[in-house]
This record gives C-alpha cells, sequence and structure tokens, in this order.
C-alpha cells in the first residue's frame, strides 16, 4: 500500500486528490493510504441538501468553504485541529467493514492512554463523546473508507457552523445526527501535537510505501478540483429538491415567499400575505425564476427589478386599489357609513396599508424575519 503525503489544505484540492486516486487505484491495481488536513470548511454528505447543514450567514461571514464529498452520510466540520485519513483499496466486497479500517485508529489511541471505542457501525468514542466518524465510496472496484479525527478542532465554531437557524427541515436530503463531539487531545494523559498523532498513525499502518506524485498527477487533480470541487453546481447544485419559505413582516403587512428549488435553481417562486394588493407580480417573479438558488444572484435580480421599475408599478397598483376610485379607503367606505372620517385621513391609511411606493417599500426594514424549508413533493 502506498501512502500518499499531502500538506495541501484547500478542501477542493484535497477531495479531488481522493478521487483521483480512486481513478488510480482502479487503472493499476493499487491501493493508497493518506492522511490531510482541511483548513475551515463544512463537507457535506453526497445526498444531502447543502442549505439544511450550514448556518449559512456564519459560514459566509467567516470565510468557511463548502464542499460536497462523493460518500455519503452526513454533514462535517474540519478545520486544521481535525486530521482525516483516506483508505483507498481494491473494493473485496463483504471483506472490509468499518472495523476493519476504525482498529488501526483505536489501537494507536488506547497506546497514547485513551480509552477509545467503537460507538455504532462507524464512530470512535471516546468517554461517552464522538472524535471520529467515517463513510464508504464503493466504484469501479475501489473501495474508498474515509474518516474524521477531531483532534483539537475549535468546538464553538464546529457548533455554530453546524447550527441553521431556528429552520424546520423536511425535504429529501438525508439529515445529519448531530451527536455529543469531543477532541482526542483533551483525552490524552500526556500532551500531544496533531504532527505528532499523525506520525503515530502512519507507523500503525503495516506496509506502506512512499509514493510521489507526478507533475502530470498534480495537474490532474487540479483540473478536477476546478472543475468539479470548486463549483456551485456540485456543491449546491446536487441539493434534493425543495421548498423553502421565507417570511417577513413590514409596517405595510406580513409577506411569505416560496421558492421551489431543484438542483440548486429556483423553478418557481409565489408570494402570499395579509397585506393589501392588485398589483401585478409576475414581472418581478419572472426575475427570480431560473436563477441560481444563491443570495447574490437573488440580490442582482431584484436589484433589477427595482431598476426597471417593477416593484413600483406593483406598489402604485396596491396604492391605488386601496384609495379606491373616489380617493377614500375602498375597504373602510364600505363601514363608515357616516362618513366622519376625514378624506385626508383616509388617504393616509391607505398609504400605510398599501405600503410605501417604489424604492422606499424596499427600502423598509423588516420587523420580524423568519425561514423554513419545506418538503417539494415528499
Amino acid at each position: 500500500m502506498y501512502v500518499i503525503e499531502n500538506r495541501d489544505h484547500r478542501p477542493q484540492h484535497n477531495l479531488a486528490l481522493e478521487e483521483y486516486l480512486c481513478r488510480m487505484a482502479a487503472r493499476e491495481g493499487c491501493e493508497f493510504f493518506m492522511l490531510w488536513q482541511n483548513e475551515p470548511s463544512i463537507i457535506v454528505g453526497r445526498f444531502q441538501n447543502t442549505l439544511e447543514e450550514i448556518n449559512a450567514d456564519f459560514v459566509r461571514e467567516r470565510g468557511i468553504h463548502v464542499v460536497r464529498r462523493n460518500s455519503g452520510g452526513g454533514a462535517v466540520y474540519h478545520d486544521l485541529g481535525n486530521i482525516n485519513y483516506s483508505f483507498v483499496m481494491e473494493d473485496r466486497e463483504g471483506e472490509f467493514n468499518f472495523a476493519f479500517f476504525t482498529e488501526p485508529i483505536i489501537r494507536a489511541l488506547r497506546s497514547l492512554g485513551a480509552d477509545a471505542e467503537l460507538s455504532g457501525r462507524n464512530d470512535i468514542a471516546i468517554g461517552g463523546k464522538k472524535v471520529s466518524g467515517g463513510a464508504q465510496y464503493r466504484r469501479g472496484g475501489v473501495l474508498l473508507h474515509h474518516g474524521t479525527l477531531l483532534f483539537d478542532s475549535d468546538l464553538d465554531v464546529l457548533s455554530q457552523a453546524l447550527k441553521v437557524s431556528q429552520e424546520k427541515f423536511r425535504s429529501k436530503g438525508v439529515k445529519s445526527v448531530r451527536a455529543r463531539v469531543g477532541n482526542i487531545h483533551d483525552s490524552l494523559p500526556q500532551a500531544q501535537t496533531a504532527a505528532d498523532f499523525i506520525a503515530l498513525l502512519e507507523a500503525r499502518i503495516e506496509g506502506l510505501t512512499p509514493r510521489e506524485l507526478t507533475p502530470d498527477d498534480c495537474a490532474e487533480v487540479e483540473t478536477l478540483m476546478r472543475e468539479k470541487y470548486s463549483t456551485w453546481d456540485w456543491n449546491y447544485g446536487e441539493s434534493p429538491e425543495f421548498t423553502e419559505r421565507k417570511r417577513a413582516r413590514f409596517p405595510w403587512g406580513g409577506v411569505e415567499a416560496y421558492l421551489e428549488v431543484d438542483k440548486g435553481i429556483i423553478t418557481g417562486c409565489e408570494l402570499r400575505g395579509d397585506y393589501f394588493g392588485s398589483g401585478d407580480y409576475a414581472p418581478l417573479l419572472e426575475r427570480v425564476v431560473g436563477i441560481p438558488y444563491t443570495r447574490a444572484n437573488l440580490e442582482k435580480a431584484l436589484a433589477a427589478a427595482q431598476a426597471a421599475g417593477d416593484t413600483k408599478k406593483v406598489a402604485e397598483a396596491e396604492a391605488g386599489a386601496a384609495a379606491g376610485p373616489d380617493g377614500g379607503d375602498a375597504a373602510e367606505a364600505s363601514t363608515d357609513s357616516a362618513g366622519s372620517a376625514d378624506s385626508a385621513d383616509r388617504a393616509d391609511r391607505a398609504r400605510a396599508d398599501a405600503g410605501p411606493s417604489g424604492s422606499d417599500r424596499a427600502a423598509q426594514p423588516a420587523l420580524t424575519e423568519e425561514s423554513e424549508t419545506i418538503s417539494a413533493g415528499a
């Protein structure tokens, strides 16, 4: 078995390298072992809805990478306090279970004085806290088994990055299972560095022969990283179909926006709420349908709608509907039989009910905001 020394910390590169090693193993009939680390990133499972698994605002503010892997399972947080391991081997079906790969890791941990044990099918725990999880991927007669080792990771960032803000998710994606986690470093009787632990792990795997990648190999890994693992299509667009409802309340009424998303593309949009409205929303909504579901694309589409006057036309139509044919409040006119209200007061109330006109409405801050992702035909 060849061991690959990898000091690159880009998650897109490292997942591309894993896939390339699988291709080499299939082509050459060889096997590989690799230890590697990522800079802060969230690695989501193959069949997960990315947006369900991350705290999008926190991730964006911290510059945390979000990358999809080939194997299934749940989302995990990586940083330089986390050590990842990969076995790339011939897929001798039925011969390899998760315990086959975790046993060397457990032996290494016990040799350092940590009471490590296999937990469930694919986790390693110390003192009831999960310190390692694993996943597998099979293709073309090759088995990839990889796992995480929380050595000295920032658990506060981990908990916030994987915390989705007050949202209920019921889409078709596979959900992550949250578990109590801990760091290996905190369970060791004597202090160890991540580098020391990496050296110990490599010593525990028998029959390793160093191998260096050629310049051509490296070029192919870079191409795979650029064309697959760095793309929005792979990292977000591969998410299963879902519908998201966003709700906000403004001084002029409440609005609910329903966005249908399939393969990361907005396929439908509908507005509902308790506001007064008879304007034509179609031009506004048409700008949203068909674009990738990202904050930047939504902001661009809405800015274009505002520049084209779509939002102003809607607001003006609503104001006219609320004012009624004689300039009064049509809704109140049916109940104000005495006619005691001043017409100017009625017009002011109509404008308040209809909301700000034109760009003023867009600038109104929401009093409350809420987001929920619901199933799409599940």
